[in-house]
């Protein structure tokens, strides 16, 4: 027993170690490692994130920043609403140590806003260590503002391209931005717009979708198409994308027979020997009995066709019939109304499947008359 308290003294001996009453004097120079930590991160290229406030004039736009257009109503609308209430979301920047100031990842629409609100400070997440064209960075800028209402279809496609252009494939930034892979390569493709038909489209002349049937022509029918457009020579968006199909259609036609075709402008169509008719599909480059065969379909087809008149004198007898009238004169036939009804929507079916048809072939026609065939051969000699 006296054994065992001898051994307890020793141990009670040894707590002044243990309490080292100066030890937070010798912690106190470990303050200043984070800074010491920060220059080595951006040394290493590890990245250190701190939530700060920071003077609005040491913030600068990032030069790669996907969106360039800022609505300035919009702009203002949310300036005063900065000035009221204060800001209520962080803006993102990065930190350049060899600069001292600060570039925008994600927040411009906001420190927009506070210039025009005058506000001097703008709460910030501050990301240290992280080097000027990250692609990591970019990915989470462009992800942050695609899909915006504000954000033009010609700016979404400048991003993905830089997206690309960093080494992401089209899978990876569909992933990256929370789009399909279609959508991203639909954007991608506007970039094969002609500089007129990109501006037209960020204008808000040409829409987006019509624009992506439009990147598929050539340049020269691009810019001959779009004076077209313009002009107004379409009744519907469909005729036109109609007309453009109809414009790839022939130039692959073209190209597999050694040639090349570019739309013509009125006044050379017009002054074709043989006027418009000639131009038509079939009218040229076919035998005297293949003409002879497309004459004479032509005559059947159309003869067929006037008969529709008498279709539609019926459809408007019974849109001009009373509703209760109708309901008697039927309700007592076989099927009743409901099965004259069917047999008037499958009629509507076919009349919308019809008129696609001939909307398309209405485009072809239009397009093989406005054509000039050009030999690349012929082309070079005269060059």
């Amino acid at each position: 027993m006296t054994t065992d308290t001898r051994k307890a003294t020793p141990a009670k001996k040894a707590a002044p170690k243990k309490a080292a009453p100066k030890a937070p004097t010798s912690k106190a120079p470990a303050r200043k490692a984070p800074a010491k930590k920060t220059e080595q991160a951006e040394a290493t290229g590890a990245v250190r994130t701190v939530l700060k406030t920071i003077p609005v004039d040491r913030i600068d736009a990032d030069p790669d920043q996907p969106r360039k257009h800022f609505d300035p109503a919009k702009l203002n609308e949310l300036a005063g609403s900065m000035k009221r209430i204060g800001q209520q979301q962080p803006v993102s920047v990065r930190y350049d140590a060899g600069t001292r100031r600060y570039t925008l990842i994600m927040g411009e629409r906001r420190w927009r806003a506070a210039q025009i609100a005058g506000l001097t400070e703008l709460d910030a997440v501050v990301q240290h260590g992280i080097k000027p064209g990250d692609r990591t960075i970019r990915m989470k800028a462009v992800a942050e503002n695609v899909g915006r209402a504000d954000m033009t279809a010609m700016e979404e496609a400048n991003a993905f391209q830089q997206l690309v252009d960093d080494n992401y494939t089209i899978d990876e930034v569909a992933e990256g931005t929370g789009k399909s892979a279609a959508y991203v390569g639909w954007r991608l493709d506007l970039l094969k717009l002609c500089p007129t038909a990109q501006e037209a489209m960020s204008k808000g002349h040409l829409p987006p979708a019509l624009a992506w049937y439009v990147s598929k022509l050539s340049t020269d029918n691009q810019a001959r198409f779009l004076a077209k457009y313009l002009r107004g020579a379409f009744a519907t968006t469909r005729d036109a994308e109609a007309f453009v199909n109809a414009c790839r259609t022939e130039e692959d036609r073209r190209a597999s027979q050694g040639s090349f075709f570019v739309l013509a402008d009125e006044a050379t169509a017009a002054a074709t020997p043989g006027g418009m008719q000639d131009l038509l599909p079939g009218a040229h480059d076919v035998t005297d009995e293949e003409r002879e065969r497309l004459n004479a379909d032509r005559t059947r087809l159309t003869k067929r066709v006037d008969k529709l008149s008498t279709a539609g004198e019926i459809l408007s007898e019974l849109v001009a019939a009373d509703p209760e009238k109708l309901a008697a004169l039927l309700a007592g036939v076989g099927g009743g109304v409901g099965g004259y009804r069917q047999r008037i929507e499958h009629l509507r079916d076919l009349t919308t499947k019809a008129i696609k048809n001939l909307r398309d072939a209405q485009a072809v026609a239009a397009v093989r008359a406005g054509a000039i065939e050009i030999n690349p051969q012929a082309a070079a000699d005269a060059a």
